[in-house]
């Protein structure tokens, strides 16, 4: 006897505004279980200190999450001057605490600031998920160990300064993929001179979608089942950076069931992933071009 599937088949994205004190899998399972889904997953976790966007995605949509941990996101982050701690970020312990030069002025922070504006290396965090010889790096950190890691290249695409009050440096941050903001405000402590830490991290973008899509967890309670399915986008959001290619007819069933077909004559050529339809607009899924044919990738099922 075949086991039966806990849940609905639910497809499509949910834009959370994740709260605070919260790991990103336990506000997923949170709106999954008010959704009823069958199938969730999220496109890249928050530390449980930080807020903002973290899109959820159920059924056909966790098939193509992976596009979405590719994108640039966007952070606003408040940056505590003169400590640093254990984690980089509130939810560590002090370790050093240094005086705030006295130096310290606009001109003074944007001549620090500029070394970490474009292509830079950093090395990851102890204390972040990457693997080493099997092992999330944040095991080996909880257990007192320090391990190798090797620098990574990240793009900083805008460093801006908010506010600087006090102890307290406010930065919007529009990064790539990979970027640990901890360790960017890490590193920009020592650049200072003082030492810093993460107070607040808010993400405030990520790929297409803005805070202006979420909802959070209150909302979501309040307004109940029904009326947090109406605010579900469609799986295909998550690929709207691509081209739209549209098949027709038998090509579309071809590609349907896993088969490479010809461009036709009338359809642009060039290389590289593209998001297929069919004739009545129907999301088939993701494909590639590649010289005359169109690959299928990751494709939605019948059901889906």
């Amino acid at each position: 006897m075949s086991r039966r599937r806990r849940g609905d088949d639910i497809n499509g994205v949910l834009v959370l505004d994740k709260p605070a004190e919260m790991t990103s899998k336990a506000a997923l399972q949170q709106v999954r279980r008010l959704l009823n889904a069958a199938r969730a997953g999220h496109t890249g976790a928050l530390d449980p200190l930080a807020t903002g966007i973290l899109p959820l995605c159920f059924g056909e949509a966790t098939k193509f999450a992976q596009r979405l941990l590719e994108a640039d996101k966007t952070y606003c982050t408040v940056a505590k001057l003169g400590q640093r701690t254990t984690t980089s970020d509130a939810d560590g312990e002090a370790v050093q605490t240094r005086a705030i030069p006295s130096t310290l002025d606009p001109a003074a922070l944007e001549a620090a600031l500029e070394g970490f504006r474009g292509a830079i290396e950093q090395v990851p965090s102890m204390y972040s998920a990457l693997k080493y010889q099997g092992r999330p790096l944040y095991e080996y950190a909880r257990e007192g160990q320090t391990v190798p890691r090797e620098a990574r290249s990240i793009r900083v695409d805008e460093l801006t300064v908010l506010r600087l009050e006090g102890d307290e440096l406010e930065l919007r941050v529009r990064c790539s993929k990979g970027t640990y903001i901890r360790t960017l405000v890490d590193d920009i402590g020592e650049a200072l001179g003082c030492g810093a830490h993460v107070a607040e991290l808010r993400r405030e973008q990520a790929g297409a979608f803005e805070l202006t899509q979420a909802l959070d967890l209150d909302e979501l309670e309040t307004m109940g089942r029904m009326a947090a399915h109406e605010h579900l986008l469609p799986p295909d959001v998550l690929l709207s950076d691509l081209p739209a290619t549209v098949l027709e007819g038998e090509r579309a069933v071809s590609i349907s069931h896993g088969q490479a077909v010809t461009i036709s004559g009338s359809e642009p050529g060039g290389e590289g992933f593209c998001r297929l339809y069919d004739q009545d607009q129907r999301f088939l899924g993701l494909a590639e071009k590649a010289g005359d044919a169109i690959k299928p990738r990751r494709l939605m099922s019948a059901r889906g």
